[in-house]
């Protein structure tokens, strides 16, 4: 009997046979388990590594100039709505109010006055129309007396000098007549006028006191812009203020960021955009903690 001895080389080649199979195997099921998971379960998400989160950045600016005399808030600190970070230096503005308000009552004083000339100068009419009547009756007094002594200038009762001194007075009358005319005319322009600037509105309506009210309430406002409110709930930042810095109207001062307030920008390819729509959940990986 004849037996042929087996060789190492052939176990070996055998060995890496059933190698070969087995990771081409486990390569195809892997394939397999990929594609199964991609086409039920990956196909139906989207990732994306270009995504930033954005939020308001809130820039504190003042309405007035002024001094800085305090700043209330720092870098990083949290502030309320409302809560004062920045106060300017008051007291041009209070002196500015103090001097609105005076105006106010000086324009409400004069207004007054003019409503109480109404009452005057009406009475001023009257003089001139009751001195017109006094000249015009002077006038027929003149007249007659003018005809008396004509009567009798021809019976030389009455000289010619008596006649021209009646004449006279008679002259003299009509020019205070028409003086008295031109009085009343004059008082009563003056009236129309002065009722010209009150007829139709109140004291309080009136425009001189309505422009002395407005810079009051321009320099309250001025007043109350010294000192500036946070105008959100947030954190506080880029604070570049200092005290004792003279700033003007708009300088930025600081921001203020709502952190309750931010989104996040994703930026997805062209042909990750044909299944998404809104309302969709997302989820949100932050790299800051690591994931």
């Amino acid at each position: 009997m004849t037996a042929t001895p087996s060789t190492p080389s052939a176990a070996s080649k055998a060995s890496r046979r059933k190698a070969l199979f087995t990771l081409a195997g486990v390569v195809v099921l892997a394939g397999c388990a990929w594609g199964l998971y991609d086409w039920l379960v990956a196909s139906h998400y989207e990732h994306t590594d270009n995504a930033y989160v954005q939020g308001n950045v809130i820039q504190i600016t003042p309405q007035t100039g002024g001094t800085v005399m305090s700043i209330l808030a720092d870098d990083t600190d949290f502030v309320r709505a409302g809560a004062a970070l920045v106060q300017l230096d008051p007291a041009d503005a209070r002196v500015a109010l103090q001097q609105a308000e005076a105006n106010l009552a000086q324009a409400v004083r004069q207004t007054r006055t003019l409503y109480a000339n109404n009452s005057a100068l009406a009475a001023q009419v009257r003089l001139r129309e009751a001195e017109a009547a006094r000249a015009q009756a002077e006038i027929a007094r003149a007249e007659d007396d003018l005809r008396r002594r004509q009567a009798l200038t021809g019976e030389g009762a009455v000289s010619q000098e008596e006649l021209r001194h009646a004449q006279s007075q008679l002259q003299t009358a009509r020019t205070q007549l028409a003086a008295a005319q031109a009085g009343v005319a004059a008082a009563r322009e003056q009236l129309a006028s002065n009722q010209s600037l009150t007829q139709g509105v109140a004291v309080a309506q009136h425009p001189s006191v309505q422009a002395a009210a407005a810079k009051v309430r321009e320099a309250y406002l001025a007043d109350r812009r010294t000192a500036l409110p946070a105008p959100v709930d947030g954190y506080v930042a880029r604070r570049t203020v200092q005290l004792g810095q003279r700033v003007a109207a708009g300088t930025p001062l600081m921001t203020i960021v709502p952190l309750r307030e931010v989104w996040v920008d994703a930026n997805f390819k062209e042909n990750q955009l044909r299944n998404l729509r809104l309302g969709q959940r997302a989820t949100l990986v932050a790299d800051l903690y690591g994931k």
